[in-house]
């Protein structure tokens, strides 16, 4: 290759890099659970700006105190460009001749969402908002979960645990700590300031949970079963028990590819004064012939506990099932109650 040949080659490369890089969206490192909505000052003060806060900043479902689904910081139009690279959540509402509803993905940060709502009047906008809220939140709330579960994977436990203990792959932070190991039952637990998290992973039959009119009956009793046998207070009589005084949020969902039952409550210790919320999948393994259960709860009653659940729902939706396996000899599931 002559002198002439490389110059043009190292050009080439040079210039394919350059955009390439110039293509590549910068990471966004924002808060979680942020939502930066663009919209005049004049529609923010207004019925429109009430309609976003409503929709919005509604109360979590499952919480112990009242706290909005998503922090949001409004800008005027004016100031859009300056937060366009900085927000992983955006929110672009204004009027136009036009009527449209748009969602733009990664456009100039990763992982990004842009929406854009846009009608002739007030009344135009505010069906839009109503009509498209679900999906929208559906959308933040999933690229949130995603945000955690990158976060997450900077340091992991050894995936091999989870799969010889439950034949399933799981994205566990390294700071979490084995706290109890039994046949078919783990709990993990994270230290914070004023508090804990905590993810529990056991396994039971396929029959554990079969009132098909009212499933929450049978879940509750699950976990109340788990609570008096493993999770206790310093006091003897302190189980964790699912807190009668609110009924838990219940939903039928998919999880890994299987039917799954989501349940979001409060817990609390047995004639104690500990509590928090807690965040429960019972899922269908018909694979594997049994129910796996994966739960998170949390501790911290000087702190707001959005975000902790959401850490939580992330590391437990990172789960993936593996095929049933031959195995020599594999220890009865959890027995919780007879009948």
């Amino acid at each position: 290759m002559n002198k002439t040949h490389f110059i043009l080659l190292f050009i080439s490369i040079l210039f394919f890099s350059c955009k390439q890089e110039m293509s590549t969206p910068e990471r966004v490192n924002g808060k979680i659970n942020n939502i930066s909505v663009i919209i005049d000052d004049l529609l923010w003060n207004g019925e429109i700006g009430d309609s976003i806060r409503n929709k919005f900043a509604s109360p979590v479902y499952g919480l112990p105190q009242e706290e909005p689904l998503f922090t949001i910081n409004q800008f005027p139009v004016k100031l859009m460009e300056g937060f366009m690279t900085e927000s992983r959540n955006i929110i672009i509402i204004k009027k136009d001749a036009k009527e449209d509803f748009k969602i733009t993905k990664n456009q100039f940060a990763n992982p990004q969402n842009i929406f854009q709502i846009s009608a002739k009047g007030a009344n135009d906008i505010l069906c839009l908002i109503q009509k498209n809220a679900p999906q929208i939140i559906q959308t933040i709330h999933q690229t949130e979960i995603q945000e955690c579960q990158y976060l997450n994977r900077k340091s992991l436990l050894d995936p091999k645990f989870f799969k010889d203990s439950f034949n399933i792959k799981l994205e566990m932070p390294a700071n979490y700590q084995l706290m109890v190991q039994k046949k078919n039952f783990l709990w993990f637990k994270k230290e914070i300031i004023s508090g804990n998290t905590s993810i529990l992973i056991y396994e039971v039959p396929l029959n554990t949970i079969k009132n098909k009119t009212n499933k929450v009956t049978d879940i509750i009793r699950m976990r109340d079963s788990i609570g008096k046998l493993y999770i206790h207070g310093k006091e003897a009589n302190t189980d964790m028990i699912t807190e009668e005084a609110y009924s838990p949020y219940f939903s039928n969902i998919v999880l890994n590819h299987k039917r799954a039952y989501e349940t979001k409550g409060t817990w609390e210790l047995k004639n104690d004064f500990m509590s928090g919320p807690f965040i429960n999948y019972a899922i269908v393994d018909k694979d594997n012939d049994r129910l796996l259960v994966l739960e998170g709860f949390c501790y911290a009653p000087s702190k707001e506990k959005r975000d902790l659940m959401l850490e939580l729902e992330a590391i437990i939706k990172s789960v993936e099932i593996n095929k049933k396996t031959a195995q020599k000899s594999k220890p009865k599931l959890l027995a919780l109650f007879n009948n």
